[in-house]
């Protein structure tokens, strides 16, 4: 987001109007007309060269809003090619992806806090970065309310995350030194990280198993991730180590250490050997033993502290519907050690 864009999104306007309300007073109508230098140009590119200060993305959003109108009628269409002598009307207004970024009130756990470190305790339900269906409310949103530093930092500081249902310890930076490391760290599998995890499934085979197949976006369903060809170089190198810790032959409680950081990954990898996630219906699970949101928890991180260089180490118990879930698992599970 370029930094006039920021400015935008600094108005107190709230999302973008209702369709057929009069603008307010903080938008700002641009009347744009089209030389010859753009003529036969989309209409995207044409508004870009007009008002080069603004990112495309964010003018398209605009287009796609109905906030454009070329000689006087609304266009949609970002491919339409205008002409020399056209007049383009742009009424600029935030919009969700725009204010996005802003400080919020949002309740999350905080197990660590220094100057240059903040290991949270993600509640499950929490999404951690804005995304299409939640602008707002999100661990960024905090952070950006919890600290001004966050402001500073790209992305808030966050350098890895957690699914939306998925609860446990993440690592937030407070500077951009601070954030290049831990970056590099993690590149280098330098970060160890642990989560715990129900599986449906009585477990076969050793105790001990790793799986290392690569993961890629699903080519039959683009809202999924998948195991797939690496030759293909659709897919991107991935391994989890997975230690069974109790079965009752209907479930499995499990430990899982990644060694790679994919989207989905410990969820796509249990379901790749037959044991989802309990209530993960995205790869197959179902809801059991309580659960209606994946059965996952980051219980452990692990690192070299960026800047003190000392080995640091938390870990996080179980949250209540895992515990719950874990009680109703049998003895063998409830005797477990974690």
């Amino acid at each position: 987001m370029k930094q006039t864009d920021a400015i935008i999104s600094a108005a107190p306007l709230g999302l973008l109007a209702e369709e057929g309300e009069e603008p307010g007073p903080e938008s700002d109508i641009r009347v744009l007309p089209v030389g010859t230098e753009q003529h036969g140009e989309r209409l995207d590119k044409a508004l870009a060269l007009s008002v080069p200060e603004f990112s495309r993305s964010y003018l398209q959003q605009l287009l796609e809003t109905g906030l454009v109108t070329v000689n006087g009628k609304v266009c949609t269409k970002v491919s339409q090619k205008v002409k020399a002598g056209d007049t383009l009307s742009l009424e600029l207004r935030p919009t969700p992806q725009s204010q996005a970024f802003k400080p919020e009130a949002v309740d999350f756990g905080i197990a660590y806090e220094d100057a240059h470190i903040l290991v949270v305790n993600k509640p499950a339900g929490l999404v951690v970065h804005p995304a299409p269906g939640n602008w707002s409310g999100t661990l960024l949103n905090g952070l950006l309310a919890h600290d001004p530093c966050f402001l500073l930092v790209p992305r808030a500081g966050i350098v890895h995350r957690l699914d939306k249902d998925t609860s446990g310890l993440m690592v937030v930076a407070k500077t951009r030194e601070v954030m290049d490391a831990l970056v590099k760290a993690i590149a280098a599998r330098e970060v160890s990280r642990q989560y715990l995890a129900i599986a449906h499934g009585a477990w076969s085979g050793p105790r001990q198993r790793t799986v290392d197949a690569p993961i890629g976006r699903d080519p039959r369903n683009r809202l999924r991730m998948a195991v797939v060809d690496l030759a293909s170089q659709a897919g991107k190198t991935a391994r989890t180590d997975f230690e069974l810790l109790a079965c009752d032959g209907a479930s499995s409680f499990v430990r899982c250490i990644l060694h790679t950081g994919r989207t989905h990954q410990i969820r796509v990898h249990m379901a790749s050997i037959g044991h989802a996630l309990v209530a993960d219906g995205v790869y197959g699970g179902a809801p059991a033993l309580g659960m209606t949101r994946q059965a996952l928890h980051a219980t452990r991180l692990a690192f070299v502290h960026p800047v003190s260089a000392k080995s640091m180490q938390w870990e996080a118990d179980l949250p209540q519907d895992m515990q719950q879930a874990r009680a109703l698992f049998g003895p063998a599970l409830q005797s477990a050690r974690a």
